[in-house]
């Protein structure tokens, strides 16, 4: 008897921690069973017949879609597109989007593209497609619809930031510049390097702009205004040349495998001369990345306006059939710990940008050109004239110097960055 008492108890205890479990099952396979239930519905009873596959297709676009305005579905077309793009070579107009409060955003236009020519900038809403509205769109629909053949045209509605009144922009589509590497020498001693993009010539186009200078260097000025970012590792190679050591971004998620580290490493290609660094509210992801780093490990001076705030991980993965997912699994983290999602890089030194018109750029240009002692008829002549001939601009540095407040700025501050150091407060 007492067996008998011990074996229904045993019983009892077993039903108990079996129950919870089988409780568990049931909550996590109702919505399976809800979503069979619609699938069938709707093939039984929808207007027309509908594919199934198409069905699930659209059931995993949306699935994503409600996660965050990154991740999404690549059919087999769109994987093979965006493997395209990260190597540099890819026709459309240039331009990268996202979807900011549920409206079609313009992150930034590549420099020299045709959306950058148009007059695309970021933080524009992008209202329609052609005729199509973009409300509901997603970043997939709208990527595809956007990009097309080279020479064929899109027509774009477009509300700018400071505008109430839409505009409507016709586009012809092209061969995006492979090149991401922009450069020009201010004098004989500062130079100005431009990164459009992330791709995966980048740090390559970098360091050979650097190092084809004969003289030696004695500041640079790289900017990354309206860069829209690209590939991680072409972030963390450009950020490593100007470090010798230290943290240059972490990232974290939920599984292990979201969790990685990437520091600096001497090597031949370092550069040491001061830097500083132009960002504004175009400059995301992988330029939030190299910018946040310098920033962190005080290797350079940021100036311009806060970055955008892109900062999360996304991860392709392929899928059995020739498509993929693109799945944000992790976020971006400075060297000091800063999260840069939503928040952004500020600058050391914020300096708003101000567009003048020509006429006021010509009477800018004519006051920087004023009249000096040498300009008089009979002056003196300087021993160090030849020495003084190194900070003489050619006509284009002048002109991008006329034309951009906040490029003037960070000329300013990179040729007095080493007067700084050696100033004392007592």
């Amino acid at each position: 008897m007492k067996i008998n008492k011990w074996i229904l108890t045993i019983f009892l205890l077993c039903s108990l921690a079996i129950s919870p479990s089988k409780s568990t099952a049931d909550k996590m396979y109702e919505p399976l069973k809800q979503f069979s239930q619609v699938l069938s519905i709707i093939e039984k009873s929808y207007v027309r017949k509908v594919d199934r596959k198409e069905l699930i297709k659209g059931a995993i676009e949306g699935m994503l879609k409600n996660l965050d305005p990154h991740s999404l579905y690549l059919d087999k077309d769109a994987f093979k597109e965006m493997q395209i793009e990260t190597s540099g070579e890819f026709t459309g107009i240039g331009i990268e989007i996202t979807i900011m409060n549920g409206r079609l955003t313009v992150v930034s236009p590549i420099e020299d593209t045709p959306a950058y020519k148009a007059g695309l900038k970021a933080g524009d809403i992008i209202i329609r497609i052609n005729d199509e509205p973009t409300d509901d769109i997603t970043l997939f629909e709208a990527v595809k619809k956007i990009r097309g053949p080279k020479g064929t045209k899109v027509r774009l509605t477009i509300l700018h930031k400071d505008s109430h009144v839409p505009e409507e922009v016709t586009i012809v589509r092209d061969r995006i510049p492979v090149h991401s590497v922009k450069s020009q020498m201010f004098g004989k001693d500062y130079l100005y390097v431009r990164i459009t993009n992330f791709n995966q010539n980048t740090t390559r186009e970098l360091i050979d702009a650097i190092h084809r200078q004969k003289s030696t260097l004695k500041g640079i000025i790289l900017d990354l205004r309206n860069n829209p970012g690209g590939l991680l590792d072409q972030a963390v190679s450009v950020a490593d040349v100007f470090l010798q050591k230290g943290l240059i971004v972490y990232t974290k998620g939920r599984v292990p495998e979201s969790k990685m580290s990437f520091s600096a490493q001497k090597q031949e290609t370092d550069v040491t001369c001061p830097l500083v660094v132009l960002i504004n509210a175009g400059s995301a992801s992988a330029s939030e990345i190299v910018a946040g780093a310098l920033q962190d490990q005080h290797r350079a001076l940021l100036v311009g306006e806060r970055s955008f705030g892109k900062g999360s991980v996304q991860t392709i993965i392929p899928l059995y059939d020739g498509s993929a997912i693109k799945l944000t699994t992790a976020k971006y983290y400075t060297p000091s710990g800063r999260s840069i999602q939503a928040e952004g890089i500020a600058p050391d030194i914020e300096v708003p940008l101000i567009v003048a018109k020509k006429d006021e750029q010509q009477k800018l240009m004519e006051k920087i050109m004023k009249v000096r002692e040498k300009d008089l008829e009979k002056h003196l002549e300087n021993k160090n004239k030849e020495e003084n001939k190194k900070f003489q601009l050619n006509k284009k540095a002048k002109e991008m110097l006329t034309k951009d407040n906040q490029l003037r700025i960070a000329f300013e501050l990179v040729k007095i960055m080493p007067r700084l150091k050696s100033i004392t407060f007592n």
